[in-house]
């Protein structure tokens, strides 16, 4: 597959680092920086191109005339935009994603039959809007606060939780079978993986679960309170919410939940506030500093749930982070954009760092990987991968269908997780009998997995006949 990216800035170089690897695809990278295109040169093996993506001689010479794919991820929507109108009106390019920030390029619609949303005037085939997958992200996790991460599979059929295993949960400190005798005899669960000191525990059921493992379960979604009472002593819910910084995602996350929780903003321009405070209805505004102490004091922190840091600056959510979490705020979770600050703070000064470029990596690399994907979640900072597919074919055009779960290898580190079929939910039991338009679930731990996995899902050309 020839692979066109625009934006070599960190998620851009992360998605041509995983497209690289593959020696099917031929990637080349475009950008205004000469520099960075150089050091990217040096590391992964592309093209590179100098000059401004949405230009058309620019697409040009980077190869647009039979590329498969272009990738628009610069930090500027216009540019994004116009590239993909450019590969779509000059160049013919079939698939034309898009890095899109703004709601308003998102939300806005047209009125006319032919352009239903501004995207569809621009010929984008697939938006990725960092700011909306964030919000979601942040939502669930105050939906559900003892979650360290929470994804959907299926249309949402099946969530996958993250959370940290505590002294006090029923299963605590007991084997993995036990876990039935405690639910409900209609739910069924499936423990993914256990991570015990940065290391994988593939589990099975005699596996004791330990005080501090980081659990990663599968469980339909409407059996998610009954799962988390397993994993940890009963908390209280979240009713008190303070987030710092009225951006777009601080007011998002605000609209979403003012009517369910008690929210406070405090943002630092006193325009932004007012606009704040004229938008939403039952959200408390206040302007300010959250790396005020005194600030925070008079606004009782000691009584806050959960502390969100929502601001575009790293260093200032850290130190209002922090200084939260010293002065008695319950639970604290920050944005945090540079990669290399998220292992050293999450768990430790911080409860739950929100990673906008991985989120983005992920849903960016559903639409490139090979194969029938739905779903592709980077997991544990990037280094495993939680995969929904959908398998197709029959026993002689596909690997995969009609083959029991036992049946199947799979490449070393990736695992069975669940499979969707219709309205029944299938844990990742043994004898389970893969079909065609089945949604399967896979856990994979290493994530040089994936390229064996692409393989084993796709169909033998027979299927095409």
């Amino acid at each position: 597959m020839k692979i066109l990216i625009l934006g070599c800035g960190q998620v851009g170089y992360t998605i041509a680092s995983n497209l690289a690897r593959m020696p099917s695809n031929d990637v080349t990278i475009i950008d205004i920086d000469e520099h960075a295109l150089e050091k990217v040169s040096n590391q992964l093996d592309v093209q590179t191109v100098v000059g401004n993506g949405a230009f058309p001689s620019v697409l040009d010479k980077a190869g647009a005339h039979d590329a498969d794919m272009i990738l628009a991820l610069t930090r500027s929507d216009e540019t994004n935009m116009a590239a993909c109108r450019m590969a779509f009106a000059i160049f013919n390019t079939p698939n034309r994603i898009a890095r899109v920030r703004f709601s308003d390029f998102l939300e806005f619609e047209t009125g006319s039959s032919d352009y239903q949303t501004t995207l569809d005037v621009f010929n984008i085939t697939e938006s990725i809007s960092p700011e909306q997958l964030v919000t979601e992200q942040i939502v669930n996790l105050l939906t559900y606060s003892s979650a360290l991460q929470i994804l959907s599979f299926a249309d949402d059929k099946v969530r996958l939780i993250v959370m940290r295993a505590h002294e006090g949960g029923f299963l605590v400190g007991q084997p993995l079978h036990e876990i039935h005798q405690h639910l409900p005899a209609e739910v069924d669960c499936q423990v993914c993986a256990i991570y015990r000191h940065n290391q994988l525990i593939v589990p099975t059921a005699s596996t004791v679960l330990m005080d501090n493992d980081e659990v990663f379960v599968l469980i339909p979604t409407e059996h998610i309170e009954n799962i988390m009472r397993e994993l940890r002593p009963a908390v209280q819910r979240t009713r008190r919410v303070m987030i710092a910084g009225g951006g777009n995602i601080g007011y998002r996350v605000a609209k979403q939940l003012e009517n369910r929780l008690d929210i406070k903003i405090i943002e630092r321009n006193q325009h932004r506030a007012e606009w704040l405070a004229e938008n939403l209805d039952n959200t408390l505004v206040l302007v300010g500093n959250a790396s005020d102490e005194s600030l925070l004091e008079s606004e009782y922190i000691d009584d806050i749930d959960v502390f969100c840091a929502l601001t575009n600056d790293d260093e200032n959510n850290i130190m209002s982070s922090m200084l939260a979490k010293n002065m008695g705020a319950k639970r604290v979770m920050a944005i945090i954009n540079r990669s290399s600050y998220v292992d050293l703070l999450e768990g430790n000064a911080i409860d739950i760092v929100i990673s906008p470029h991985l989120i983005t990596i992920g849903s960016i690399l559903t639409h490139v990987h090979m194969g029938d994907m739905v779903s592709v979640y980077p997991l544990r900072r990037g280094a495993s991968e939680a995969i929904e597919v959908v398998i197709h074919g029959d026993q002689h055009t596909s690997k995969l269908v009609g083959k029991s779960m036992s049946e199947v290898r799979l490449p070393s580190g990736c695992y069975f997780a669940a499979l969707v079929r219709d309205n029944e939910i299938i844990m990742a039991h043994a004898d389970a009998i893969l079909a065609d338009g089945d949604h399967v679930i896979f856990f994979v731990a290493r994530r040089r997995a994936v390229k064996e996995l692409e393989k084993l899902i796709q169909v033998n050309l027979g299927f095409f006949a």
